[in-house]
């Protein structure tokens, strides 16, 4: 397989997987985006949806961390990349416990997690905190516009990521905003995938 396409698989994968979880959280009875967590959408006859675009998303992310080991310009940010893409595949993998009321009948938070949920959130940690890495380690370039870019990404995913996590444990002053903040989240650290690898595709 040729870099090039390799590299096209990073740019494919946030776009699928935000317009994925935006179909399917608009048409789920119960559920609300702007406080209920992209994971939650396991849940459910459909929730086998939610399940594939985290295994494809890993996938894509994976090949694209193959792609940027072969081409650099850093292999610690390829290997950055590849544990975020092992993260959304645990994600996948490992369904996540019920929270903030949904399914509807559950409650807000239960008060032991379940052997998957706690994978689930344990591999999704892992995950979000080598995207963040990666975003460092990859600002260190030539342009100083996409250092700048990159650094800014960086702190703003895992600052975001921090606060829905301190909604989906039912913070008070986060918690109807969970859903929200998680997906503005997302949007940062997929765009920065994405941009980062149309920048090598250029190159």
């Amino acid at each position: 397989m040729g870099n090039q396409v390799l590299l096209a698989c990073g740019m494919a994968a946030g776009p699928l997987f935000t317009v994925a979880y935006l179909l399917q959280g608009a048409s789920r009875v119960g559920y609300r985006p702007f406080r209920h967590p992209v994971s939650s959408l396991a849940f459910g006859r459909a929730g086998w949806v939610q399940t594939v675009n985290f295994l494809l998303a890993g996938l894509l992310s994976l090949v694209f961390a193959v792609g940027l080991w072969r081409v650099g310009p850093s292999r610690w940010g390829a290997l950055l990349i590849g544990a975020w893409a092992v993260g959304l595949l645990g994600a996948g993998a490992f369904r996540t416990d019920p929270v903030s009321g949904y399914p509807p009948g559950t409650p807000d938070q239960l008060q032991r997690h379940t052997r998957a949920g706690a994978l689930h959130d344990l591999l999704s940690l892992i995950g979000f905190l080598a995207l963040a890495m990666a975003c460092f380690v990859f600002a260190l370039s030539n342009s100083f516009w996409w250092t700048i870019y990159s650094i800014v990404s960086g702190v703003l995913f895992a600052t975001t990521m921090a606060l829905a996590s301190a909604a989906f444990d039912q913070h008070q002053r986060w918690v109807d905003l969970g859903g929200l903040i998680q997906r503005i989240s997302l949007t940062i650290g997929w765009t920065w995938q994405m941009l980062l690898a149309v920048r090598l595709l250029r190159t």
